[in-house]
């Protein structure tokens, strides 16, 4: 065992430099004084901070972002709380293969699914852009919502319930008065997850775009496409501090941690 333990804490050192080192060049290079992006940054600067806040595209796209991952985490926790009370309060057999089926949707290559919705729902139906794009974020955040939840009520004690259900409380009124309540951390965590997880999406937003609605991951993948200026290092780093400020406020205010640590049991 002595002998793994360097291999492993090698390992490990790797692999944290690899996922780590491609922000820490991107946090310095928006710091740069200079017109283009070169690391190490030629002086420092807050420029291009005011530049990513006050160009409109970027505007415009993060509202349309906001809009759309608000929808989506919002129509995912409407259909993954009933079909996670389903799997783990009910008894309907074969749960494992059900739940199996449900959280499909994160083994499917999103352009797959991009490319099913964009001839059935656009195509077939005639629907739009924006209502494709909404339907397809809340298929893709539907299993988050099931994992995460279910993996909250794994924590509930089930005889709570059943003492509330004995004292003649009806079903419909023990889940608002007891079972919701006790699931609120496990659905701040779900609603959370999937609203960041939707906000960043590129490969479906970016197949099912239009002219008229485009979200912020894609408007910067267009703008690195035709100028090389650090303005879209700097939007990113302002994406990323709000990332994790909400991610440390909902941890001190909910403690969504205890529910991640929920899910491998």
């Amino acid at each position: 065992m002595s002998t793994r333990r360097p291999v492993a804490a090698s390992l490990a050192v790797l692999g944290y430099l690899v996922m780590i080192g491609p922000l820490v060049f991107v946090v310095v290079t928006a710091f740069t004084a200079g017109s283009t992006v070169r690391f190490p940054p030629d002086g420092f600067s807050l420029r291009w901070f005011g530049a990513a806040v006050g160009y409109e595209p970027f505007v415009t796209a993060l509202v349309s972002s906001l809009e759309l991952a608000v929808l989506a985490a919002c129509g995912s926790l409407l259909l993954g709380v009933p079909v996670a009370l389903a799997i783990h309060r009910g008894r309907i057999p074969g749960k494992g293969l059900l739940e199996g089926l449900f959280l499909s949707p994160l083994i499917v290559p999103e352009l797959v699914v991009g490319l099913a919705l964009y001839q059935q729902f656009m195509v077939g139906l005639g629907m739009n852009n924006f209502t494709t794009l909404v339907v397809g974020h809340t298929v893709l955040m539907f299993p988050y919502a099931v994992r995460v939840t279910g993996a909250s009520l794994a924590l509930v004690d089930p005889s709570v319930e059943d003492a509330a259900r004995g004292l003649g409380a009806s079903p419909v009124r023990t889940f608002w008065t007891i079972t919701l309540p006790l699931l609120r951390p496990g659905l701040f965590s779900a609603a959370l997850l999937s609203f960041v997880t939707s906000f960043n999406n590129v490969p479906l937003s970016l197949l099912l775009q239009s002219r008229d609605f485009r979200t912020l991951p894609v408007t910067m993948l267009d703008y690195v496409q035709q100028s090389y200026d650090p303005i879209v290092a700097s939007t990113s780093v302002l994406i990323l501090a709000g990332t994790v400020l909400v991610a440390v406020l909902a941890e001190r205010t909910v403690g969504f941690a205890k529910i991640f640590g929920g899910i491998n049991r």
